[in-house]
């Protein structure tokens, strides 16, 4: 059980690998620049410690709700190139719906909690941070 922040990329077979011993279901997510047509890269900002406690402390709250086995966080700072991977969230389980649980309530908290700044750089060198959506307001308020 673990939460990461890190520039470096990170391998998603070997984060999963170390997870799943003793577990009925690893589910994993992993989040990737996504290209809109428009956008050159994402500068990811935060503040070193208190980043890594609340993913943390999210982790470890999903493991109590949802009798985790195992669980793991791994985003990345610093800027990105389009295609990517910013992040991981899985998370391992006895039965595949407490996996399946854990890691979408994870996402939820992330997106609209995490205490990371995004923003986007867009091909003509203009840049705006990103703006936090209702959706992701919404899709936490499921938990």
């Amino acid at each position: 059980m673990a939460a990461r922040v890190q520039a470096e990329p990170f391998d998603p077979a070997r984060e999963l690998a170390a997870l799943g011993e003793g577990a009925g279901a690893v589910v994993s997510f992993t989040g990737i620049v996504r290209d809109d047509g428009d956008l050159a890269a994402l500068e990811i900002e935060h503040y070193p410690g208190m980043t890594e406690a609340a993913l943390a402390e999210y982790g470890q709250g999903a493991a109590a709700r949802f009798a985790l086995t195992g669980w793991r966080i791994v985003h990345r700072h610093g800027r990105l190139q389009v295609g990517e991977p910013i992040m991981m969230v899985a998370t391992a389980a006895l039965h595949r719906r407490a996996a399946f649980d854990a890691a979408d309530y994870l996402m939820d908290w992330l997106k609209s909690r995490a205490p990371f700044w995004k923003r986007e750089i867009r091909r003509d060198g203009s840049s705006a941070w990103v703006e936090a959506r209702a959706e992701d307001e919404a899709s936490l308020a499921r938990w």
